[in-house]
């Protein structure tokens, strides 16, 4: 290989930028959309558990309410139940929703790396925006905001992050997606990305597909940076 092609593969594969999910990896949302979406369903009549939604974690909340109901055999209205949803919410979230831990500081050095950060979200801009205004992170930190109103196909489909790079200007290739879910992990590889996997909702087995694993972004092993 020349020196010129040598330093174009380096050019191309070298970390650029940071994509984070919200849920599990920047707040820790999970039990609180659960419970959120457990009163929704009260509401119509029906009494479901925390665990029935564990198996659509990072799908979005349209797969998120909707699987749970598909498997008990509940006719939802979707627009109207999962506007409902997010309702009960927000509702919840005032004084209980906190960053997970080291999150603050991992923003603050990629951002001090000359590290172009994004949120890939299925969560609809509603739960995006009122997640991160309650742990106290700008938007105006990150270069893009994408969530899940603004792509067709959720994870494991690819689309969320590729969509994110390509609003970063950037390679797949040369970006990091840090998510917590198995579907997440999975989309992050779709794309061609690299993915650091926090074992915020699933364990490390589950979580095997992801090129670097840590318990939360305070124990980032730091070669997940330095490539």
């Amino acid at each position: 290989m020349t020196t010129s092609r040598a330093r174009e593969v380096i050019r191309l594969t070298e970390l650029r930028g940071v994509i984070f999910d919200m849920d599990g990896v920047l707040v820790n949302s999970e039990e609180l959309i659960a419970d959120a979406a457990i009163a929704m369903f009260a509401e119509k009549g029906h009494q479901v558990r925390r665990e029935e939604f564990r198996p659509f974690i990072g799908t979005g909340e349209d797969r998120f309410i909707g699987g749970v109901a598909e498997r008990r055999g509940i006719i939802l209205d979707p627009a109207r139940d999962k506007a409902r949803t997010y309702e009960i919410y927000l509702q919840l979230i005032h004084g209980k929703l906190q960053a997970l831990p080291g999150v603050h500081e991992f923003v603050d050095t990629c951002r001090a790396r000359g590290l172009a950060i994004a949120v890939a979200s299925g969560a609809d801009a509603v739960k995006v925006e009122a997640n991160l205004r309650e742990v106290g992170l700008s938007p105006k930190l990150f270069a893009a905001i994408i969530d899940g109103t603004q792509i067709v196909r959720k994870k494991p489909a690819p689309d969320i992050f590729l969509e994110a790079c390509r609003r970063l200007g950037l390679r797949p290739s040369s970006c990091l997606v840090i998510e917590d879910a198995v579907a997440g992990v999975a989309a992050a590889k779709a794309a061609g990305t690299r993915c650091l996997a926090l074992m915020t909702s699933f364990d490390a087995e589950q979580l095997a597909l992801a090129d670097w694993i840590a318990a939360d972004l305070s124990r980032v092993p730091p070669e997940a940076l330095e490539w």
